[in-house]
């Protein structure tokens, strides 16, 4: 792995848990533990952590990451599920976006329908504002820096008078007890909408698949589908669709 793709990796690790050790990083990203600790002396010379004893801890003035430094990993595959993602629209007319790197991709794919998209990402507003194709529906709420979402019960007063034919949801962890995500509040934001959707697609890499995070957002009843990557873990998958969901693999 390039160095580039290294410090990608850190940031993105950062992001979704606010902490890295090096004994994590050396297996994930197959370094010694000398080169990961050179490469978390860069990232903390560029401010964009701080090192701790046995690793680093994300910056209390951090911003949240830039754009540049998310969704270093799994790309390809982020990719992939996108494009499996956009062909389940069918002929739904109201489409649903949470935030996420993942649920970023496939936002961009949906660029020249003729769709009603709701979102409560900025970042996803942002790219789609300019279609002029798209009626676009912001949630109101507090932003969340991490995952450029708007949440809490603003958000959840705005969907609570909305119908969504289908929503995409990005979650951190999800097995066959439930949806998970890091943050409490944005796990009821993310309830709220899987509430209102007729339909309810994970798009998720193989790396959230078999991980419960802190927060829980619904049971595995609650979803139709799962989108994610062939490198998921085969007993997990299993257990998913024991549970009744669609899981697709690409």
């Amino acid at each position: 792995m390039r160095r580039s793709e290294r410090l990608d990796a850190i940031i993105a690790a950062l992001a979704d848990t606010g902490s890295v050790s090096v004994a994590q990083l050396t297996t994930d990203l197959g370094a010694s533990p000398a080169t990961v600790r050179r490469d978390l002396e860069l990232l903390e010379e560029q401010s964009l952590l701080t090192r701790s004893h046995g690793g680093a801890v994300r910056n209390g003035t951090l911003y949240e990451l830039p754009v540049r430094y998310r969704g270093g990993r799994q790309v390809e595959e982020k990719r992939r599920i996108a494009e499996a993602a956009a062909e389940r629209i069918g002929d739904a007319e109201t489409v649903c976006f949470s935030g996420g790197t993942t649920t970023t991709e496939v936002a961009r794919l949906v660029r020249g329908r003729s769709l009603t998209v709701v979102t409560n990402a900025v970042n996803i507003a942002s790219e789609l504002v300019v279609s002029e194709t798209i009626r676009l529906v912001v949630i109101a709420g507090v932003a969340r820096p991490q995952t450029y979402e708007l949440i809490g019960p603003l958000a959840e007063q705005t969907l609570a008078g909305l119908n969504v034919d289908v929503l995409f949801l990005g979650v951190d962890g999800i097995t066959a007890a439930g949806l998970t995500t890091h943050d409490e509040i944005e796990a009821r934001t993310d309830r709220t909408m899987v509430e209102r959707a007729a339909r309810t697609i994970i798009v998720a890499d193989s790396s959230k698949i078999g991980r419960s995070a802190l927060a829980a957002i619904c049971p595995l009843d609650a979803i139709d589908e799962l989108i994610t990557d062939t490198a998921a873990p085969a007993d997990q998958v299993a257990e998913l669709r024991e549970g009744g969901i669609e899981v697709i693999q690409v």
